[in-house]
């Protein structure tokens, strides 16, 4: 499990050693994350019908990933909705939103209350903060998470549950049903009481991985992710 100095690190030897693009990482790590919640909540096992899902997006590469994640559920038969309160003025994250806005994936104004949300879609996609939050948590992503507390459908996390400390958790944070850890465990991981744990990203370069000691599971097949027990 990696703190988030090493998660860093590994990320900016991607871009500079290994000349991935930030687009490209993201499109990797966003069907990872799709591919993995689809295993875990198929979406012909759903109690609510048309495999309604609610995506809220924060305004850095995480948010980004769940942007492409949102994209690649809605291919895979499901109905996203997102709420993505603060869009960066970044060519990025422009063309992902319009990708799934013309997807016909709606765009919420507001976020609705707990109980409307538990009525209106199976799971929730926390997709705000990722390994690189640091400070206090700024407006309106405070009510956001309050909210995802109180919410009694299952919270799928992205790489780490949003208002977690990377390496110490959060006990009274949000408790996601689900995470899916990008690249390498986050040392949170090992707070995470959930019942879906998976990994995905199957790009790390080997000779990364034997540099920073990540001491990855085989993928089977051609899978690009997999659960851990």
């Amino acid at each position: 499990m990696k703190s988030q100095e090493e998660a860093q690190n590994i990320d900016i030897e991607l871009f500079t050693e290994y000349q991935y693009s930030v687009d490209q990482l993201m499109e990797l790590a966003g069907y990872s994350c799709a591919v993995s919640i689809a295993k875990a909540y198929p979406v012909n096992s759903l109690s609510k019908s048309g495999g309604t899902v609610l995506l809220c997006v924060g305004p850095g590469n995480n948010g980004g990933d769940g942007l492409v994640c949102a994209r690649h559920l809605k291919m895979f038969g499901y109905q996203p909705s997102i709420f993505y309160p603060k869009r960066p003025d970044k060519p990025l994250y422009k063309n992902l939103s319009h990708q799934c806005a013309a997807l016909d994936i709606p765009f919420l104004s507001y976020l609705p209350n707990s109980q409307l949300i538990n009525e209106s879609y199976n799971f929730v996609v926390d997709a705000i903060f990722g390994f690189s939050f640091k400070g206090e948590i700024r407006a309106p992503f405070g009510d956001v998470l309050k909210t995802l507390k109180e919410i009694k459908i299952p919270l799928c996390s992205i790489d780490v549950p949003s208002g977690w400390d990377i390496e110490k958790g959060n006990p009274d944070g949000v408790n996601p049903d689900f995470l899916i850890s990008l690249t390498a465990p986050k040392k949170c991981a090992q707070h995470f009481k959930g019942k879906h744990h998976y990994l995905g990203g199957r790009f790390v370069p080997p000779d990364l991985a034997k540099k920073y000691e990540l001491n990855l599971p085989d993928y089977p097949g051609t899978e690009c992710c997999l659960e851990l027990k």
